[in-house]
């Protein structure tokens, strides 16, 4: 669930944080925007009632391509989740039905029937219900990067997360946003590419398909069952993700809204946001590709308002 050179990245922040340095300061623009979100969010599942995790010990330092990691955890992260809400709220539910339409590995064309289009639009319709993409919509109309028109707006987000790219050269359409980020993908065999959500992370660790190996955290700031990001180690299909990340417990209209929003108010290749959200503060990463969706995830940096306490010290 993380990103490419995140170790890299993860040891870079370190070294800079050792320095010293100043982090970017946090964009309070979007922090209201993704709080206002967040109280939004009413589908969202209730750590400890809708679902209990289990983050265990702290993940080891893997290389990128590797097939074997030491496992620091011997339970699954999910103990369980509640699968009668997952079935019944409507996005989350249309939203699984749109996990098995894909390719795992890059560089195979991916094939769409007239069914799988109908269940994307279905889909579309089903979060464009939701209050939280009502306001989401209504933030990018005021920055003029939508149109007030929903029927525009669907297609923007159709446009944005599903249409087809080459992500590996020499071959058909292979990828999307929605693909990479919420479903995950595989590249040459070695390498998990994408793979930020929380559902298809307990439904593949469900169906032993993925393994959990431990959580990824610097020393002074461990996660909690309650937390809403985590960084993470696994292996899915026998090839380890070094670093992931993903939201927990969000509905996938948040996690649409928050990314949508990110990627149409920048116009970077890779854009990084310093936001708090509710007690968390985070980046949010957007990667583009073209006029689509490459990647996009978020990073813990602090939970529980650890950030708070230490900025008042």
């Amino acid at each position: 669930m993380a990103i490419r050179f995140c170790g890299v990245l993860a040891l870079l922040t370190v070294f800079l944080s050792g320095l010293n340095a100043s982090r970017p300061a946090v964009n309070q623009e979007l922090s209201n925007t993704f709080n206002d979100l967040w109280r939004l969010d009413v589908n969202r599942m209730k750590p400890g009632i809708d679902y209990t995790i289990s983050v265990q010990g702290r993940a080891g330092f893997v290389t990128q391509g590797s097939q074997v990691a030491q496992d620091y955890a011997s339970l699954p992260l999910f103990s369980n989740v509640n699968e009668n809400k997952l079935r019944t709220i409507p996005t989350i539910s249309r939203f699984v039905k749109l996990l098995d339409n894909y390719e795992r590995s890059t560089g195979v064309t991916e094939q769409v029937s007239t069914e799988e289009l109908l269940e994307i639009s279905l889909f579309l319709d089903a979060v464009l219900q939701t209050n939280v993409m009502k306001r989401a919509h209504r933030y990018l109309v005021s920055k003029g990067q939508s149109s007030s028109d929903l029927r525009q707006f669907k297609s923007q987000l159709q446009s944005i997360w599903f249409r087809l790219y080459h992500r590996q050269r020499n071959t058909g359409l292979d990828s999307s946003g929605f693909e990479h980020v919420f479903v995950g993908e595989t590249k040459s065999g070695t390498e998990i590419v994408g793979f930020h959500n929380w559902i298809q992370f307990y439904l593949q660790e469900k169906n032993r398909h993925l393994d959990y190996k431990g959580y990824k955290a610097r020393n002074h700031d461990l996660p909690d069952q309650d937390d809403h990001v985590l960084n993470l180690q696994f292996s899915w299909h026998n090839v380890v993700k070094p670093v992931g990340s993903a939201f927990i417990g969000t509905t996938p209209e948040f996690e649409m809204a928050v990314f949508t929003i990110v990627f149409l108010m920048n116009t970077e290749r890779i854009t990084t946001v310093l936001v708090n959200i509710d007690q968390c503060q985070m980046e949010l990463v957007v990667v583009r590709h073209g006029l689509s969706l490459g990647t996009a995830y978020p990073r813990l940096l602090s939970s529980n308002s650890r950030h708070v306490s230490q900025h008042s010290h």
